[in-house]
C-alpha cells in the first residue's frame, strides 16, 4: 500500500533534534520510527509503554529544573561531591 496520508504534530525544536539524533544513531528517520510505533499501537491494541502520573518526587524534580538559576553550581567534581555528602 502506498505511503499517502500525512501526520502533523507541534513539538518543541530542541526535542525534534534530540529524538532526530538518536534516530540517526540506530538508522531510522523520523518517518519510519513512527510508522514502527503506529504498528505498535495496532499490535498491542494500546499504547506500546506504561503512562502513569509522576508522583510528588517527580513532580518536584520537573518544576525544579523549570528553573535552572535557582539551582547549585559547582566550582569542580569535588564540591559537588562535598554537598551531596552533607
Amino acid at each position: 500500500m502506498p505511503k499517502t496520508a500525512v501526520i502533523t504534530a507541534r513539538v518543541e525544536p530542541e526535542l525534534k533534534q534530540e529524538v532526530e539524533e538518536v534516530l540517526s544513531q540506530v538508522g531510522l528517520t523520523m518517518s519510519q520510527a513512527m510508522t514502527l510505533y503506529l504498528r505498535q499501537i495496532v499490535y498491542r491494541r494500546a499504547i506500546p509503554f506504561e503512562l502513569r502520573a509522576p508522583n510528588r518526587e517527580t513532580l518536584a524534580a520537573l518544576a525544579e529544573a523549570r528553573h535552572p538559576e535557582k539551582l547549585p553550581a559547582y566550582e569542580n567534581v569535588n564540591e559537588l561531591f562535598d554537598a551531596l555528602e552533607k
